[in-house]
């Protein structure tokens, strides 16, 4: 089963919610979110570093110190408003013609430790670090977590009912994307979706945001060993997420660029990836069509790959990803890369960025090959997160990201 809870959220007035809203925290470096924020930005809590000087680290006591202060001053000046009672709230992102609708909850720490809350990928220590300590200081889950849950009918009905009512927000943000969003605050409507979870919905999967949902809990079960007669309800037991149908969500590829070729000359690159893949020159830039199918760009010609049949003979959820078949047959035997995580001759790319950063990054210098790679779909991630395994890292990337800011949840 599946708890969730509705909350009382901060949210910005309808006529400020645009220059509220942001992206998220850890897409956009120091100078980027200085460069996009203004002041009623939701970055100014979420990067607070924006607001002090340069030469302090981004990680100092005194930037968690300023989220704090922000966050007062945003409450005080009316730009972040507490809703009188709990509620639920409805998230629809449309992108290129294509929506998604999510449901905003508080979803239980207990989840995750008893991995009701499934994961696919590994966190680090030192992103964790970060969150907990503006989680511990601020007292608030400001970025919400993306998660899938197994489509189920009657949740769709429910949530179809209430977007056919006046939304609460409706913008387009400047890279084009649609935000509409709908408080739910019927008391029957929301026990309606509590129960339903609670029954009808036995594990939710994190898409995106992994080291958000494991910072929260930490902070959590930290604070119930200071309360140790804590209830259950208090709000450290929940964070942020937004929850959307499994059959709603999708992946878009994340690529791969190289900075040599291991000390091997072109010709033999090339002849040894025929041992695995059929090998084919195009014309102009490819982008793999199917499972199975890789492209590679390397001195400004891009070449088709087609996996050999004796590549793609795995079961397994992991080993059969087609970025484990990648890395099994080109970039640990040929090109030398053990650990995609630590190797500094590896980068990855968003697929949002397009073909053309790829050939921008190798026809700069910067790095000799790119890979481009068939999207991971969600009932891979799912049968990964199924099986207690993770993925190899950068396999998903999701868009549209969640923006933040929108409403926010204190405990």
């Amino acid at each position: 089963m599946s708890i969730i809870r509705p909350f009382k959220g901060f949210r910005p007035p309808v006529d400020k919610v645009a220059e509220v809203a942001s992206r998220p925290y850890d897409v956009l470096n120091r100078a980027e979110a200085k460069a996009e924020s203004n002041p009623a930005s939701f970055l100014r809590i979420i990067r607070s570093e924006i607001d002090l000087p340069d030469e302090l680290s981004a990680y100092d006591d005194k930037v968690y110190a300023q989220a704090k202060a922000n966050f007062e001053q945003f409450v005080a000046a009316g730009i972040l408003v507490q809703d009188r009672e709990d509620c639920l709230y409805v998230y629809a992102q449309t992108m290129n013609g294509k929506q998604q609708i999510g449901l905003v909850v508080g979803t239980s720490i207990d989840d995750y430790v008893n991995d009701h809350i499934k994961k696919h990928e590994y966190t680090r220590p030192a992103k964790e670090k970060d969150r907990i300590n503006h989680i511990f200081h601020t007292g608030l889950h400001t970025g919400p977590v993306l998660m899938a849950y197994p489509q189920v009918d009657s949740i769709d009905l429910l949530i179809d009912t209430i977007t056919k009512r006046q939304a609460t927000y409706d913008f387009t943000a400047s890279d084009g994307i649609q935000h509409t969003f709908w408080v739910v605050n019927n008391p029957r409507t929301i026990a309606t979706l509590v129960f339903l979870f609670e029954k009808a919905v036995p594990n939710i999967y994190i898409a995106d945001g992994h080291h958000r949902a494991a910072s929260s809990t930490k902070v959590g079960l930290k604070l119930r060993e200071k309360n140790p007669t804590y209830t259950g309800k208090e709000g450290f037991n929940y964070f942020l997420s937004v929850l959307f149908p499994d059959n709603q969500l999708q992946i878009i590829d994340y690529n791969r660029v190289i900075k040599d070729l291991n000390g091997i000359n072109k010709g033999d690159f090339l002849l040894r990836l025929t041992e695995h893949f059929e090998v084919i020159a195009q014309t102009s830039a490819y982008k793999p069509r199917k499972v199975g199918e890789f492209s590679l760009y390397l001195d400004q010609k891009w070449y088709r790959l087609k996996a050999k049949p004796h590549t793609q003979e795995s079961t397994d959820p992991v080993e059969s990803l087609d970025i484990s078949v990648l890395s099994r047959y080109v970039l640990d035997p040929i090109l030398g890369i053990k650990d995609q995580r630590t190797d500094e001759r590896i980068d990855f790319v968003g697929g949002i960025r397009g073909l053309e950063e790829l050939e921008k990054r190798v026809d700069s210098g910067e790095m000799r090959l790119a890979f481009a790679i068939y999207p991971v779909a969600i009932s891979q991630l799912i049968d990964v997160a199924n099986s207690g395994r993770v993925m190899p890292p950068k396999s998903t990337w999701f868009e549209p990201k969640l923006r933040s800011g929108l409403v926010v949840h204190q405990f």
